[in-house]
């Protein structure tokens, strides 16, 4: 999901980094409102979780380049359901930087645009699991409907705004179209994938009661709202 330098640049890049800021603002809100809830301790350890987890996914995992990017596995329903929405954000974000500053420094100019491309799909996510999951139901029982339904809205997201930027810095060409479509077309491979990583990593927490109050998981994953 790396949009390639020069992809967006000179006074486009303002809107980057409006909508970046934007994101920053309400991960912040987020942040806060977790630690009132979890603590401090709980929030900073969820999202050094997050971080290294988002470094797995951009070096580790199998990537490559397609079209107008690259796709990446980054499970971020996985993050979610795990870690809470706010360490998630903090870890994508975090994560990004490093890669970015110490693997990738050519990615550098577009940090704000891809960091808008990584967030806002995950807040999205982050509502729509409040709407398609019960109060009633505990993270760890999700059914793999619930599972693809998330994948589905974040890897959608992703492609959505790599989109965006691509029409937006170099216009709607033929060549920018037939890009675009074959990068949206393989990164949404991811999603036959995230959905049976998802409820893999929830079974394994499932396993795993001492998680429970630890302060290390999201404590939705055991307790029902």
């Amino acid at each position: 999901m790396h949009i390639e330098p020069g992809v967006v640049h000179g006074a486009k890049m303002a809107l980057a980094y409006a909508t970046a800021a934007g994101g920053a603002t309400y991960a912040a809100k987020m942040a806060i409102d977790t630690i009132r809830e979890n603590g401090t301790v709980s929030l900073a350890i969820r999202a050094a979780i997050a971080t290294a987890s988002t470094f797995i996914f951009f070096e580790l995992l199998p990537h490559f380049a397609v079209g107008v990017s690259e796709v990446h596995f980054i499970l971020g329903s996985t993050l979610l359901l795990m870690l809470g929405a706010a360490p998630a954000a903090i870890g994508l974000a975090l994560g990004l930087l490093i890669q970015s500053l110490f693997f990738a420094p050519t990615d550098l100019p577009m940090i704000f645009v891809n960091l808008t491309t990584l967030m806002v799909p995950l807040f999205a996510i982050s509502a729509l699991a409040k709407k398609i999951i019960a109060p009633a139901t505990r993270f760890i029982d999700l059914s793999y409907a619930q599972a693809l339904k998330l994948s589905t809205a974040f890897q959608g997201g992703i492609v959505a705004w790599v989109a965006f930027w691509v029409f937006y810095g170099q216009g709607f060409g033929a060549d920018t179209m037939a890009s675009v479509l074959t990068f949206g077309g393989a990164y949404m491979l991811v999603v036959i994938i995230e959905p049976i990583a998802d409820l893999a990593i929830l079974a394994a927490a499932k396993s795993l009661k001492g998680l429970k109050g630890s302060g290390l998981v999201e404590p939705r994953l055991y307790e029902t709202a």
